[in-house]
């Protein structure tokens, strides 16, 4: 693989862009402990819930042997990206949309990522007030450019979080870290 990639580091107003060229990990990584990161943003007492629920899952001892990795959206990075097996996406739906954390997220790791990541598993979970649609289509349409697969169908939650929403999002948690044992 001769493919260099661009990892930007920081960006300021004002400085120069720094960043280092770097060839992109081959996935499986090899001889390490699968990883999963969870990309979240969690503005409400609703979504940390949910997210709490994710890292339960993803932590749980039926699923030993998985790394888990929670970065906020604002703070993840494409080292993060491509030093993960799999990911979990997790966001509220903001004015029909996804969050502008999660958006900023895809676009700092969307073409240092865009070769080096495909076929990576994922999974997502979105909350909403009343409507998670237009959230969820962004979503699909940027993983589907990344060429990632869902490993289940998306979580689209509205409401105040329920049991029944809690389980499901320990079992997509669960389901994704599973997903990355041999």
């Amino acid at each position: 693989m001769n493919t260099l990639i661009w990892l930007p580091m920081s960006c300021s107003p004002g400085k120069a862009v720094s960043g280092i060229w770097r060839r992109p990990r081959r996935w499986p990584r090899t001889g390490a402990v699968p990883r999963l990161l969870i990309v979240h943003h969690t503005p409400s007492p609703a979504l940390h819930a949910l997210f709490e629920s994710v890292r339960d899952g993803a932590t749980s001892p039926e699923v030993d042997g998985v790394e888990v990795v929670a970065r906020p959206a604002l703070a993840a990075t494409a080292v993060d990206v491509l030093g993960a097996d799999g990911y979990v996406l997790g966001t509220p739906a903001n004015l029909g949309y996804m969050s502008g954390a999660l958006k900023h997220f895809f676009d700092q790791i969307y073409y240092p990522c865009l070769d080096a990541t495909v076929g990576r598993p994922f999974a997502v979970y979105v909350h909403g007030n009343d409507d998670t649609g237009g959230a969820l289509t962004g979503i699909e349409k940027i993983t589907t450019g990344l060429r990632w697969k869902p490993v289940q169908p998306a979580l689209s939650l509205t409401g105040a979080p329920a049991r029944p929403d809690l389980d499901a999002c320990w079992e997509l948690g669960a389901v994704a870290a599973a997903t990355l044992l041999p």
